[in-house]
Parts: structure tokens; sequence; C-alpha cells
């Protein structure tokens, strides 16, 4: 419990990023289209952003709603545009029609990132064997991460789960190593449980906008979590 527990933001715009920093932020995920459920921001939002704040960031891959890859070549070059851009972390994560990993357009993409640091995203809480994903992408560089609820009905749903891979990650098992950043449907009252087993990092998106996405982020919402982390 001493670890201090890490807090990623999304964020949209500079405004977002400058308040979410504000509030005690480690890192930011940048995405637009939140309508989409998040897809790949302009390089000139990422640039606007980088300059905006000195905190983390990891910049979306995704180009449609969904957890298909669809074109991966525009994929790579997106990569390659904000690679260039200054950005080297990076979020990403698809799914084939068994809902497997779809391992050939995440392993192009992991190319282009030639060693960045990513998260695969809640594409896991859609996969059809979450155990057999972990270990198919186990030895892929640069994957650190996986964002999850446990299960694709968010994190009231996926608690089982998620305590579950905690112990597992706890235990170094194969696939388990990377840290699990707990997202969607996440609230404050899940907080004490999840740090008790273990989990140091922790997603928000509309819990740091209390008027809603057409609103900014919220300096002093992201302060209450960032408090509650601490506690």
């Amino acid at each position: 419990m001493s670890e201090r527990a890490v807090l990623e933001v999304i964020a949209l715009d500079a405004e977002d990023a400058v308040a979410a920093q504000a509030g005690g932020a480690d890192r930011l995920e940048l995405v637009t289209d939140m309508a989409a459920d998040g897809l790949t921001p302009s390089v000139e939002t990422f640039t606007a952003i980088r300059s905006a704040v000195d905190i983390r960031l990891r910049v979306m891959l995704r180009l449609a709603d969904g957890f298909a890859a669809g074109d991966t070549g525009a994929l790579v070059r997106a990569a390659r545009e904000l690679r260039a851009a200054g950005a080297d972390e990076f979020v990403l994560g698809f799914l084939d029609e068994q809902g497997g990993p779809d391992l050939a357009a995440v392993e192009e993409l992991v190319a282009e990132l030639d060693g960045c640091r990513w998260t695969f995203h809640r594409a896991i809480d859609r996969a059809a064997d979450r155990d057999a994903l972990r270990k198919q992408l186990a030895d892929l560089p640069g994957l650190d991460t996986y964002l999850t609820a446990g299960s694709a009905d968010g994190v009231d749903a996926g608690l089982d789960v998620l305590l579950a891979e905690a112990t597992r990650s706890a235990c170094g098992d194969p696939g388990y190593t990377q840290q699990i950043l707990v997202g969607g449907g996440l609230r404050l009252d899940h907080v004490p449980g999840l740090r008790a087993a273990g989990v140091s990092a922790f997603h928000i998106g509309g819990a740091s906008r209390p008027a809603g996405w057409s609103a900014p982020v919220s300096a002093d919402a992201v302060r209450v979590w960032r408090n509650a982390l601490d506690t």
C-alpha cells in the first residue's frame, strides 16, 4: 500500500491537460471523439498538450469505434507522425473476428513504436479468452500496462476478475507481469478494495468532468481522486 498509485486522466485538449496536472494526475491518455469511445488525436493536439504540461502522455492509436484495427497502414502512419512530434507512449488494442488479439495488426504497430511503452486498452474486456490474450501478447516489446474494468460491463461486473488478476500479477505469472490500470465505470468506493489487492494504477474519464464531456476536466474533481489514492 506504500507505493504511490498512478492516476491517469483522459485529456482531449491542452485545457484538460493543465487541469488534470493541477489536480494531481500522473499521466494523461490523449484521445479525441469520445462519442466513438476515444480515437487518435491530431499531431497538433498532441503538440499543444505536450507544450502545456510536463507529465507523461499516452496517445491513443485507434481510427474508428469498435475493436477492429481497420486500416493498419493508416495507424502506422499516425504512429510515425506522432513519434516524430515527440510522442513516446501509446495506447492500442485490436481483436480479430473470433475475439482473439489481432496479432498481425498489433505486431505491425508495435514494430513502428520501436520499443515505446504502451497500454493494451479495454479490448481485453471484449476478448473471448482474457488469459489466452495475455499469454499471446506477453512478449511484445513495450507492453507494460492493461487498461481493464475486468468486464465489458464495467468495474462493478468485473471486480472479481480484477482481484484475481491482481493476485496473479503479484505472483509474476506469465502474461500477468504488466501493470493493471483499472478504468471503466470506476468509482471512488472501488478504490480501497483494489488498493488492498495490490492494484496501483487507476484511469478516469467522466469522473474528472462533473459537468459532462462537453465541459473541461475539473482540477478539483481530479484532486478528489488523487487524495483517495494517496489515503
